[in-house]
């Protein structure tokens, strides 16, 4: 899932940080900084991992994934149970609470699903639509049956946008106040949401799991520059930092004060294409942009080789990814070739960046150069941050470097979201091939793991010839902390096991 961030002036930021300095002195509260403030706690709403990443211990789901980002286990069910014909799931609701101390039922469990099915304002509606009922048959019992098998189905409950929220705190509230301060089923509650500052967050003593959660409070800081974040941690200003600076990896790791982390990720970096944009409507076009990037040069120079080249949309070490994937050669000669038939020989580009964030300005400096040698001028708009993701969505772009991460263990979100349905223009890029989307809800059925790999082998190559988005590069997730943080962790999905970590 994507991460866009918002910026905070230098006023700002400097008396959040004193403020930061003063608060984290209190016993276990854990300072993070990061380059994006939240932009709603309604799982539903977003679709980026700014809001995700928080939400995994704000809220819990009724499934989990496990720290090795490979295995599903128990959350709020603590079991459940198929049918022979895989159409209906019974679930034992454990024992919990939510942080105002009203009980969390099988009743609020089955809202949560049927909302995030049926919901306008619901981003992930199309996953959920297997969906036929979802009924408490007693305060600990939640049936739910399909309206056909579904082999993502469990997968998809682990979701952070699936989490469990309270029904009667939904309908009292209303979706806009329970989105700025939510009723919480998981580690954490909210206690302060300072808009464009920070998101403070305290130990919810009613976690059915709050005897594990050793921190007394989060603060998530929004960070917006790179540079000025590592130094806030190395000047003891925050407890840790996420999305260290590849540049700064072998520097930090000199600091006898830090812990670099390195973990392994499904992010996987791409250069959206807005296929609603003239020429750029045409595969062809499409097809000479891809050989005119040179990704290897772009793995060197600006990952400082922590990445690999991507050849698919699906990360790879996930589930069904196609190693043997079209990977097209760096042909600027070709690229200028397609452009000519295409009639698209003086191709100019507005290219959205986001100032402030020092990878995605370096490689749009380098793409920017590589497409001049196609004839291609690509001209950088640098923007806000704040206001990067709003034109992306509005489709305010030609081409803009973006990143996923995966949020389930199965690839079918990533596929219907990037590939397979309309309610986000495929993630704004306005793809469309009805035989891709066919496909995809086709794969979604196919129950038999030999033939739904195939499918996910030629949804990657059909995605490949189109050319949805070029597949930049795979890299890890880089963060840093203090000597004195242990077992400040992320798992290939991203997720944050906080409710684990130490701060001495």
């Amino acid at each position: 899932m994507t991460n866009r961030w918002k910026s905070i002036g230098l006023a700002a930021l400097l008396a959040g940080l004193t403020l930061s300095a003063s608060y984290a002195e209190a016993a276990g509260v854990l300072t993070i900084g990061r380059r994006e403030d939240s932009t709603t706690f309604d799982p539903i709403k977003t679709a980026q991992n700014i809001d995700n990443w928080v939400f995994s211990n704000v809220y819990d789901v009724l499934i989990r994934v496990d720290k090795t980002g490979t295995k599903l286990e128990p959350g709020l069910a603590e079991s459940w149970t198929t049918s022979d014909d895989g159409l209906t799931y019974t679930f034992k609701i454990r024992d919990a609470k939510f942080s105002d101390g009203s009980p969390l039922t099988a009743e609020d469990a089955a809202y949560s699903l049927l909302r995030i099915r049926d919901d306008a304002a619901s981003l992930w509606s199309d996953s959920y639509k297997v969906i036929d009922t979802a009924v408490a048959t007693d305060a600990h019992t939640l049936t739910i049956k399909l309206k056909n098998p579904s082999a993502p189905f469990l997968s998809t409950l682990a979701l952070p946008n699936a989490s469990v929220i309270s029904k009667k705190g939904m309908e009292s509230l209303g979706p806009d106040a329970y989105g700025e301060k939510p009723i919480a089923s998981g580690a954490f509650v909210v206690e302060e949401w300072r808009r464009g500052d920070r998101v403070i967050l305290k130990k919810n003593p009613n976690f059915w799991q709050a005897d594990r959660v050793k921190l007394d409070g989060v603060e998530w800081i929004s960070v917006p520059d790179d540079n000025t974040r590592m130094l806030n941690v190395q000047a003891g200003e925050l407890d840790t930092a996420i999305f260290v600076p590849f540049s700064r990896v072998e520097e930090l790791k000199k600091d006898p004060n830090l812990n670099v982390d390195i973990d392994a990720s499904t992010r996987e970096d791409h250069l959206l294409i807005n296929h609603a944009h003239g020429a750029l409507g045409k595969k062809e076009v499409r097809q000479a942009l891809d050989l005119a990037i040179d990704k290897k040069a772009i793995v060197d120079t600006v990952t400082f080789g922590q990445g690999t080249v991507a050849n698919s949309y699906i990360p790879k070490g996930a589930l069904y990814y196609y190693a043997d994937n079209l990977q097209r050669p760096y042909d600027p000669e070709k690229a200028k070739e397609l452009l000519a038939a295409a009639g698209a020989s003086d191709l100019t580009l507005n290219y959205l960046v986001r100032a402030g964030d020092e990878v995605d300005e370096q490689t749009a400096v380098l793409v920017q150069q590589q497409l001049q040698k196609a004839g291609i001028t690509a001209n950088l708009q640098k923007v806000d941050p704040s206001q990067e993701w709003d034109m992306t969505v509005a489709g305010d772009y030609d081409i803009s470097v973006n990143y996923w991460t995966n949020d389930i263990l199965d690839p079918d979100q990533k596929t219907t979201f990037v590939l397979g349905h309309d309610s986000n223009n495929n993630y704004s890029t306005n793809y469309k091939s009805e035989a891709v989307k066919e496909l995809v809800a086709k794969a979604r059925l196919e129950l038999d793991p030999k033939k739904r790999e195939q499918m996910y082998v030629d949804l990657q190559k059909m995605a490949k010839d189109d050319v949805n988005w070029i597949d930049l590069y795979y890299s890890p997730y880089i963060n840093v902390s203090r000597k004195n943080i242990e077992n400040f962790y992320q798992n290939p999905l991203g997720r944050f096991f906080l409710e684990d970590t130490v701060k001495n």
